[in-house]
């Protein structure tokens, strides 16, 4: 049977110099036992899918409002696409999967309904009590806010996880860092890649969802290089498929293009810094 000390052995073997260990965790706000047959961060990812502002994700917008249909991405919906994306990215470079995983279902996890705009309006109506930041709503969320546990408020995740969700950082994240999470230093590689993940997820799925709702038309998408090259090489490939198929088939292509491009550059960079990676 697979023990956590099986689990953080096979880490040092598994991951580059560069990935973040569960064993290096700097642990919990509060001290707990580590459980027998998980990592540290795995139990952070359990904690996270069963907690109720995780399943709260389904009714909160992504771009359209839950009730236009069941077809369109909601947060939570989303959430899984970021995680999925993630996972692919960190394994291909030797990350911690299980932390990328723990960042990536709770990126999301502080935001408020109607998507961006009910922040902006949040942030609005409490101009005069600090504001609102989703990021920082996200850190109070596990903190504070979940009650589930006798001996400690929130989830009590790990400090890797809780400066992810503080560290996120993408066009629509500014958020302020805290000084208990060490504002001045990188995020962690792995906080990073659910960062490119993100960007990755949403650019795509909104593509698919505004052609799906007609609020996109394909001719618009045709002077786009990255969009005009899937079709070219899907036509190449499998002619005459229906419409339907084609636009999952070119969503599919600039996701894995996309991942690809990751990829490769990163290892790159590393290789042209000398970074030793074992």
């Amino acid at each position: 049977m697979l023990t956590r000390k099986d689990i953080e052995k096979r880490e040092k073997k598994v991951l580059v110099s560069y990935a973040m260990y569960s064993k290096d965790t700097r642990g919990r706000r509060y001290a707990e036992k580590e459980p027998a047959y998980r990592s540290c961060y795995q139990r952070d990812r359990d904690r996270i899918v069963h907690s109720t502002a995780f399943r709260r994700l389904e009714y909160k917008t992504q771009v359209f409002v839950n009730h236009e249909g069941d077809y369109y991405r909601t947060r939570l919906t989303h959430t899984l696409e970021v995680s999925q994306i993630a996972r692919s990215i960190a394994r291909e470079l030797g990350l911690n999967e299980d932390l990328v995983e723990a960042i990536a279902l709770a990126h999301d996890i502080g935001h408020p309904p109607f998507g961006h705009a009910g922040e902006d309006a949040l942030r609005s109506l409490m101009k005069d009590r600090g504001g609102f930041d989703h990021n920082l709503q996200g850190l109070r969320v596990v903190d504070e806010l979940e009650e589930r546990y006798p001996d400690f408020p929130g989830l009590n995740l790990t400090w890797e996880v809780r400066e992810g969700i503080n560290k996120h950082t993408t066009m629509f994240d500014k958020s302020k860092r805290l000084a208990e999470l060490d504002p001045e230093v990188s995020p962690t590689m792995e906080t990073q890649v659910v960062d490119a993940a993100d960007e990755i997820a949403y650019d795509n799925h909104d593509i698919d969802d505004g052609l799906t709702s007609g609020l996109i038309e394909k001719e618009r998408l045709s002077d786009l290089r990255l969009w005009k090259d899937a079709l070219s090489d899907l036509k190449k490939r499998s002619p005459g498929l229906s419409a339907k198929i084609q636009k999952y088939q070119i969503i599919r292509s600039l996701i894995d293009a996309q991942i690809r491009d990751i990829v490769e550059a990163s290892e790159t960079n590393i290789a042209d810094a000398g970074i030793d990676i074992k």
